[in-house]
């Protein structure tokens, strides 16, 4: 009975088991007698594609297509009966008897079809996972179409877009007609398969944008295409002509795709999970030079001049009164013949032809390529050809030539290509008079030579008026028994190296104008140095005034100090010393303007702070680290910053990070690892306790700062007491607390919304915070250690042992050397 018993119960199983798996194989899959019927789905077996019915946009229409199932907004990336739509619920997907698959409406009539002429009877169709559909038929289940082949407005990963060069057929993508009309629209884009392949958009037939020709790993139209941004891009030709295109993330777990608008704009898109929505990486057309022959033929267009386009050197315009109007459709013409064009009357041979070259340029429509196996030979090929008016040889592609029109030329400030254009010798100017030549230069020269005289003259006299106005501040701060606190060799060295006089100078009432006499609505901040004003100049650049207060006790020497300091560094994280006022008792720095004040402006409001998000905060760490790096190591002077902390970490427009205040910066020798002062500077709760108790001082010092203001920036909170907190523990005390107890995540700003990625990093920061605020300076990690912890380059951090806890430690130092700490800065400083 027992053995029966079983033998029925593990029956029953196996019979369940297989209906199970009948019941999950047809969750992504469509037969004739399991078909999809309005508003049902079929899901992938990865669930990461639906496909079923939808309506776009503002539309009522139903359309059958392909969508993320796994992100809030439906986005089709594929729509069959796109320019047949439905207008009620009636609709079915299915498979056909002649082994399509097909869309029907509520009258059976079929709206779209896989349209495959070699179907069979018992064929299924399959969504995957890449969000392709696949028709499959027969028992081996051979492909017989995909969705792929038929692509809408968008360019999957894992797609190919193709195009045979002998019979032209090409795979493409075509745009919709709006935002909530998929049909198609006006706009395709696909491969232009010439002799070197490039990528088109264009309007019905025409060229809208061109990627310019692919070199075996980028579009050398696209400056910014590299292996980091596009990450898989591959062009690969098979024997019988056919290019092909496609692209593959390294983390395909990254929702991407490439999608074509409605407006006839290309380019990369990726799903924002913390934000919810779409983010476009770049879009092509990018700006009015990326259209295609914006300027006409023999047109050069630079979007960095008033007037975008411009003629050729040795061209003009074909027609003036358009150019004028700015109309450029037709371009330019030559202006003088070429060498093969020219005849000469008193039985001369005309001279050779020379090349005009243009860097970092996009090269124009219409390349030839040719097989010469140098740049050398190259230019030889394309002057030895009376049909060649230009040349270029790129490393990938080789030799290209080009006859007729050049068309689609602008300038790049990076990347591009070297384009030669072929120019009659005369307009190099070798036909002017040798004796009028020599007569200009003589004369010029002269005027030159006197000119620059007059300013050396001038020049000097300020440098040693200058010079002994440094000497009586100086000479006056030794007998007041104010503390010189960098030695004197490092002082004599500094102002050798700082070279003042060749600072860029301000006059005083440039600045005062430029301030509004220096109005209080202008003021931006007030240091121990004195008062920060916004202030514009003439030609409308913003700047940020830094004015040396006459009553400070310490400004005098923090004014020399920043200028021996920042007129050596030059890096995009320091923020940049655009020049200096010295006129009587005036002593001015004159910085770049930061639109977006400092970081504790944003950082400990609640109103602001919801504009930094994780990501922002850690490009914003990322830079700090960066600028310390170069402070630290990079730099041909070794420094210390000495006062880091959140109020002088300024924001650019684009709340990129720049370190500022350099007025207590240390100058270290090459050989120093430390060095102890007696006058000890800095801002309660960000000094290292052997720093703060000891006057020692190392790069270990502006490690600790910096994991201060790193746990703040994770925080959002202040390094000072905690809100709230009955112990009245600090933040480094709160951090360490929180870390034993296993409870980090209490620490993280409930201002951030966070991915699982962003968890990941955001505990990482607190662990680096932690052992860059640790009490021995010989267990914190350098900064060129903590770059590469952040980046998880390094995998395997150590276990951080007990933080140095500031306000304690100060406390005692008070009690014990008295009025010694009275140097501590408490600087409160916004804006620059």
């Amino acid at each position: 009975m027992e053995i029966g018993s079983c033998i029925f119960m593990a029956a029953l199983r196996l019979l369940l088991c297989c209906f199970c798996w009948q019941l999950g194989a047809a969750v992504d899959t469509i037969t004739s007698s399991q078909y999809i019927k309005d508003p049902e789905a079929v899901v992938s077996a990865g669930n990461k594609f639906k496909l079923g019915f939808f309506s776009p946009g503002n539309s009522t229409n139903r359309y059958v297509g392909i969508w993320y199932s796994n992100i809030s907004v439906t986005t089709p990336v594929w729509i069959a009966n796109r320019n047949k739509p439905l207008n009620d619920s009636s609709g079915i997907m299915t498979i056909s008897e002649d082994g399509n698959i097909v869309v029907l409406d509520g009258r059976k009539e079929i709206l779209w079809s896989s349209n495959v002429s070699n179907g069979v009877s018992n064929s299924s169709a399959q969504l995957t996972d890449d969000g392709n559909v696949i028709l499959r038929g027969g028992e081996i289940g051979n492909s017989l179409w995909q969705s792929f082949q038929e692509p809408s407005d968008t360019f999957m990963l894992k797609m190919r877009l193709t195009a045979n060069r002998r019979t032209g057929k090409k795979t493409q993508i075509t745009s919709w007609k709006s935002p909530s009309d998929p049909s198609v629209g006006s706009f395709s884009s696909g491969i232009e398969p010439s002799s070197i392949p490039e990528v088109f958009v264009w309007n019905d037939s025409r060229p809208f944008w061109r990627s310019g020709p692919w070199n075996g790993q980028a579009f050398i139209g696209i400056p910014e295409m590299n292996s980091v941004y596009l990450n898989g891009y591959n062009l690969v030709q098979d024997g019988d002509g056919t290019f092909s295109l496609s692209v593959g993330l390294a983390n395909e777990s990254y929702i991407t795709n490439f999608a074509l608008s409605y407006e006839g704009r290309f380019g990369e898109m990726y799903w924002d999970s913390a934000n919810e929505r779409w983010e476009h990486k770049k879009q092509y057309p990018g700006d009015d030079c990326d259209i295609y022959g914006k300027c006409g033929p023999f047109g050069f267009c630079n979007t960095q001049n008033s007037l975008i386009c411009r003629c050729l050197k040795g061209f003009e315009p074909k027609n003036s009164d358009e150019w004028n109007r700015r109309n450029w459709t037709n371009g330019c013409v030559r202006r003088r013949e070429l060498k093969c064009e020219r005849t000469q009357s008193d039985g001369q041979v005309p001279k050779e032809d020379e090349f005009l070259k243009l860097d970092k340029v996009k090269v124009p429509d219409f390349s030839e390529w040719s097989s010469s196996a140098s740049e050398q030979n190259c230019k030889d090929e394309c002057l030895n050809n009376c049909s060649c008016i230009a040349y270029s040889y790129h490393t990938g592609i080789g030799c290209m030539l080009w006859r007729g029109k050049l068309t689609d030329i602008r300038k790049f400030s990076s990347g591009g290509a070297n384009l030669y254009v072929r120019l009659a010798d005369l307009e190099f100017g070798k036909n002017r008079d040798m004796k009028a030549v020599i007569c200009i230069t003589v004369v010029t020269g002269a005027i030159i030579v006197a000119v620059g005289a007059f300013f050396w003259w001038r020049r000097m006299a300020k440098y040693r008026e200058r010079k002994r106005e440094s000497e009586r501040i100086l000479s006056s701060r030794r007998k007041k028994g104010y503390p010189i606190f960098f030695n004197g060799n490092l002082i004599q060295e500094s102002m050798n190296q700082v070279k003042f006089q060749e600072l860029p100078l301000f006059k005083l009432q440039m600045l005062i104008a430029a301030t509004d006499y220096f109005d209080a609505a202008n003021k931006l901040g007030e240091g121990g140095f004195g008062p920060v004003y916004r202030g514009n100049l003439p030609d409308g650049q913003e700047i940020a005034v830094k004015r040396l207060s006459r009553a400070s006790g310490q400004g005098q020497e923090e004014f020399m100090n920043e200028v021996v300091v920042i007129s050596e560094l030059q890096h995009k994280n320091l923020v940049r010393l655009l020049g200096c006022c010295v006129e009587g008792d005036e002593k001015m720095l004159v910085y770049e303007y930061m639109p977006n004040k400092s970081l504790d402006a944003s950082l400990f409001d609640p109103v602001r702070k919801e504009v930094l998000d994780w990501k922002k905060r850690f490009n914003i760490v990322d830079g700090i680290c960066r600028g310390l790096l170069y402070l630290h190591r990079d730099s041909r002077l070794r420094i210390i910053h000495r006062d880091l902390k959140p109020s002088n970490i300024l924001l650019d427009q684009e709340l990129n990070p720049k370190i500022s205040d350099f007025g207590m910066a240390r100058i270290f020798g090459g050989n120093e690892d430390h060095v102890k002062t007696r006058r000890v500077v800095g801002t309660y709760g960000y000094m290292s306790p052997e720093y703060a108790m000891h006057g020692r001082f190392s790069e270990k010092s502006d490690v600790f700062s910096f994991g201060v203001l790193l746990l703040e920036i994770v925080s959002g909170r202040r390094s000072t007491k905690i809100d709230g907190n009955e112990q009245g523990l600090n933040l480094l005390e709160f951090a360490w607390k929180l870390w034993n107890e296993g409870n980090a995540p209490a620490l993280v700003d409930p201002a951030l919304t966070l991915d699982q990625y962003s968890k990941v990093e955001i505990f990482r920061c607190i662990h680096v915070g932690l052992l860059c605020v640790q009490e021995f300076a010989k267990d914190r990690p350098a900064i060129s250690t903590i770059i590469s912890m952040l980046n998880s380059e390094i995998v395997d951090l150590p276990l951080p042992n007990n933080p140095a806890y500031t306000e304690r430690l100060i406390g005692l130092h008070t009690e014990r050397r008295g009025d010694s700490i009275n140097f501590v800065s408490t600087t409160l400083f916004t804006g620059r």
